[in-house]
Formats: C-alpha cells, sequence, structure tokens
C-alpha cells in the first residue's frame, strides 16, 4: 500500500517543489522526486510480483461510495516503463539544458509539467473508477498541451492548439459515456460494472467511451493532431508525448472492454476497432515513408506502432468461448506498449541530441553524424530494431504472440497487417539510418558529452532486453490479468 501511494504522491509533491523553490534549487528538487518516484515505482512492481495485485480504498471508502485503487501486473509494468522514461527524460534534458539556452519558458516549465503529467498517468494506470479515470486524462492533456507550446513559438501554439481541440473533443465523448453509464448501473467502479446486469444502453456507453479515447490516443482517422505537435515540442517533450501519453488511453480502453463490459463486445466493434489500427499502422508507415526530417519520421511511426495494439480486439474474441491465443494476443498488445515506450523516447531523445549537435533534424544535414556521435547513432540502430520488430527485441516478442494468435484462430489477415508493418517500418527507419552512417558528413557537429549519449542508449538496450529477459515481464503481466483476456472476448 505504501509505494502505490508513494507512487501517486512524489511526482505531485515534486512537481509543487519545482515551481514553489528558487531557480537554483528547482532542478535538484524535480530530480530528487523523480528519483524517489522510481524507487517507489520498482518497489510496488516488486509488491505485485511477489503478493499479487495491491488494493487501495481511498479514505477507507469501498465503492461504490469510494474510489478503489489497484496495481495489477499490467499497471505495474506500464508504471515501470513510465517511470524509466521520465527519468531518462529528466537527465536528457538536464544535459541539453547545460549545453544550450532553452529560454525561461522551457528551464522553468518543463519540470513541473513533466512531473503532472507522470502523476497523472500513474493514477490513469491504478485507478478503477471510470470518472478518475477521466480526471486523469485531463491533467495529462493538460499537461502535454502545454509542453508542445512550451517554446512560445507560432508553430508551437498552433500545434498545441490542434491537440487541444482534439482532447477536449475526445474527453466529452468520453466523459458523456461515463455519464450515461453512471444513470444506467449507478455506478462508475470498474469491478463493480464487471458484474452489473447488462442494460441496453450499454453499447451506446462503451461506444462512447471508446470514441473518446480513439481521439486521444491519435489512431487513424484521429491522428492529424500528433506529427505537428511532435514536430513544434522540444525533443524531452516529444519523448514523453509519443512514450506515455497514448499509452494512457490505451490502458483505459484495455480496462473497459477487458474488465468493465466485456459482455458488450460486439463481433463488429472488435473489427472496426481491429480496422483503425490496421489503417493506422500503413496509413503511418506510409507517411513515415516520404517525410525529410527525423522528428516527423519518429513522429508518424508513432501512429503506425500504436496501431498494432488495435488488433488484440480481434484476435482475443471468441464469443464466450475458452481461446488458448487469447492470452497471448492481450499479452502481446502490452509487450508492444512498452516495448514502444521505451524505443520511441530514446528515438526522441537522440533527434535531440542531434539537433544540439547541428540545429537541424533534416536527413541532409544528419549525413555522417555516426561516425562523430557513435553512440547516439548505435542508439537510434537498437531503437529501429524494436520497432521494426526484428529478434531479440521486445518488439519482436509482442508481434511474435500477436502472430502466433492470428494464426491460431484463423485470423490471417491480422498477421499480414503485422507482417506489412514490420516491412514497412524497416522501409523508413532505413531512411535515417542510411543518413546518419553516410561516409560522408554534411556539417561538422557540435560536440556532445558521452553522459547524454548514453541516456538514450539505455533505454533503447531496454527495449532490446525486454525481448531478450521477457519471461519475467511475461510473468508480471499475467498477475491479475482480466478472465476475458485469457478466455476471450
Amino acid at each position: 500500500m505504501i509505494p502505490l501511494i508513494a507512487t501517486l504522491t512524489l511526482p505531485l509533491i515534486a512537481a509543487l517543489a519545482a515551481v514553489a523553490l528558487p531557480a537554483r534549487a528547482r532542478v535538484p528538487a524535480a530530480l530528487l522526486g523523480t528519483g524517489l518516484t522510481l524507487a517507489a515505482t520498482i518497489w510496488l512492481a516488486l509488491a505485485v510480483w511477489y503478493g499479487g495485485p495491491v488494493n487501495l480504498s481511498a479514505g477507507g471508502w469501498a465503492p461504490p461510495v469510494g474510489i478503489a485503487l489497484r496495481a495489477d501486473g499490467l499497471g505495474a509494468a506500464l508504471a515501470v516503463m513510465a517511470a524509466l522514461v521520465v527519468t531518462a527524460t529528466a537527465l536528457a534534458t538536464r544535459a541539453e539544458h547545460a549545453m544550450t539556452d532553452p529560454g525561461p519558458r522551457m528551464t522553468f516549465g518543463i519540470w513541473p509539467l513533466m512531473l503532472l503529467l507522470w502523476a497523472a498517468l500513474n493514477a490513469v494506470l491504478m485507478s478503477r473508477d471510470l470518472f478518475n479515470l477521466y480526471v486523469g486524462l485531463e491533467l495529462i492533456s493538460l499537461s502535454a498541451v502545454a509542453l508542445v507550446a512550451i517554446s512560445g513559438k507560432a508553430q508551437a501554439i498552433a500545434a498545441g492548439l490542434r491537440y487541444l481541440f482534439f482532447a477536449l473533443a475526445g474527453s466529452l465523448l468520453y466523459l458523456a459515456g461515463v455519464g450515461l453509464t453512471y444513470t444506467i448501473h449507478g455506478t462508475m467502479d470498474i469491478g463493480l460494472l464487471a458484474a452489473r446486469t447488462p442494460a441496453p444502453g450499454d453499447a451506446l456507453a462503451l461506444g462512447l467511451m471508446s470514441a473518446g479515447l480513439l481521439a486521444k490516443t491519435a489512431v487513424f482517422p484521429f491522428h492529424v493532431w500528433l506529427p505537428p505537435a511532435h514536430a513544434a515540442a522540444p525533443a524531452p517533450a516529444s519523448a514523453l508525448l509519443s512514450a506515455l501519453v497514448p499509452k494512457a488511453s490505451l490502458v483505459i480502453l484495455l480496462r473497459l472492454w477487458f474488465e468493465a463490459m466485456p459482455d458488450s463486445a460486439a463481433p463488429a466493434a472488435l473489427m472496426a476497432l481491429a480496422s483503425f489500427g490496421a489503417l493506422a499502422v500503413f496509413w503511418g508507415a506510409v507517411m513515415a515513408l516520404v517525410q525529410a526530417r527525423l522528428k516527423l519520421i519518429v513522429a508518424y511511426s508513432t501512429v503506425s506502432q500504436l496501431g498494432y495494439v488495435f488488433l488484440v480486439f480481434p484476435l482475443a474474441g471468441g464469443a464466450g468461448a475458452d481461446q488458448p491465443w487469447s492470452a497471448g494476443a492481450w499479452t502481446g498488445a502490452v509487450f508492444q506498449m512498452l516495448s514502444h515506450g521505451l524505443a520511441k523516447a530514446a528515438m526522441f531523445l537522440t533527434a535531440g541530441i542531434y539537433i544540439a549537435a547541428v540545429h537541424s533534424d533534416h536527413l541532409r544535414d544528419l549525413r555522417g553524424l555516426a561516425r562523430a556521435l557513435p553512440m547516439t547513432g548505435f542508439a537510434f540502430a537498437l531503437a529501429a530494431v524494436t520497432l521494426s520488430g526484428l529478434p531479440p527485441s521486445g518488439g519482436f516478442t509482442a508481434k511474435y504472440l500477436m502472430m502466433t494468435s492470428a494464426f491460431a484462430s484463423g485470423q490471417w489477415p491480422w498477421a499480414v497487417v503485422l507482417l506489412g508493418g514490420g516491412l514497412l517500418a524497416a522501409a523508413y527507419l532505413y531512411r535515417p539510418m542510411a543518413a546518419l552512417f553516410a561516409r560522408e558528413t554534411a556539417h561538422a557537429p557540435r560536440a556532445i558529452p558521452r553522459r547524454w549519449q548514453a541516456i538514450p542508449l539505455v533505454l533503447a538496450a531496454l527495449s532490446v532486453l525486454l525481448g531478450l529477459m521477457s519471461a519475467a515481464p511475461f510473468d508480471l503481466l499475467q498477475i491479475g490479468r482480466p478472465a476475458p483476456a485469457v478466455g476471450g472476448l
């Protein structure tokens, strides 16, 4: 119980300290809070590993009067991934600020915004109440929009406003579904909803909430806000926006469909969700193929990579009959979220290093930089291995589990999506790789400290180790997993 409370409160306290303390104490306080929260998150994961799900009723009141918090294997695994990404981003931000003049907005604002986003994400991962999840989503969206526009440039403000429009539209749809659910059943607790008597309005409520979450996840065709936001935001902010922000809405989707209302999972709805995902896989990959800037390539890659997660819905569908492939599909989808978070954060942090080195992320300006910055080039290459789904990375484990489920269930078209998306990922990631490892150098880069270069390298290496040492995270994910993840929707 203590690590669960610490995981939720420590980043909030650190965010307040980063605002209230003098400038000279701001960064040390933020980094101290980051380190303490990382330790609390690992403690929480170990508590789940050895003792099962950790439960807490806020104020001692059980649902439906109170709000239940629960750390299961899914929440603990994603919390650890988020803690690693935020810690790496904080260290990279400190290194970048030591070499550049980011301006007063960035110097002051990024620390509390980063910590507030982290606290809200942890609340989403642990909460069991639909309205509490809405509050967490809103805090994530507001923090993310501020991070996009933090530079104050016209392009950044325009991208932030576009993001805000989609975030608000998604929030209203989600909130409408929550209100309808409460009107019908008188509760918003996920556990109580799972035991409810199904009602005719359940499908509409689930559809409204899912539509809002699709907009926040940036799945095709609701993705138009994401690439401009990533292009305009500073590289550390882009790392958080890509690696962590979409995971909040994805987790809620999994909670809704696999825990709260699995009985409302009509085959047509499952196919529709997977179709959106498949379109995202191919559209994001095609758009990444034609981009000339590194950050835009990585941003469109996010659209493509997140699409894989939506294939879990038909792969785990089974009309109530137990299926041995459902658990593999569900676990593969979560592995995809974990590996994508680590690898994509590493890629955006490498982009930040290249921008600091040559003041550009255009591919023509990055030619030959792997010679001058070998650690950064190696980090990008390792992250590319994961995103392409090549062995022995975590991305390969995710796609292997989902592809095995596709063939076992006779749904081979989704295996084609997985294979085609992997080939396209290798194609669009080859372009920056070819530029970075070219023999001729376009520009003489600025010297970058090795300790800064080591940060994305660690994240990229962890994304590969996730596949090499997949047994432990695989077992963690099975702790507290919902029954429909095993028996089918």
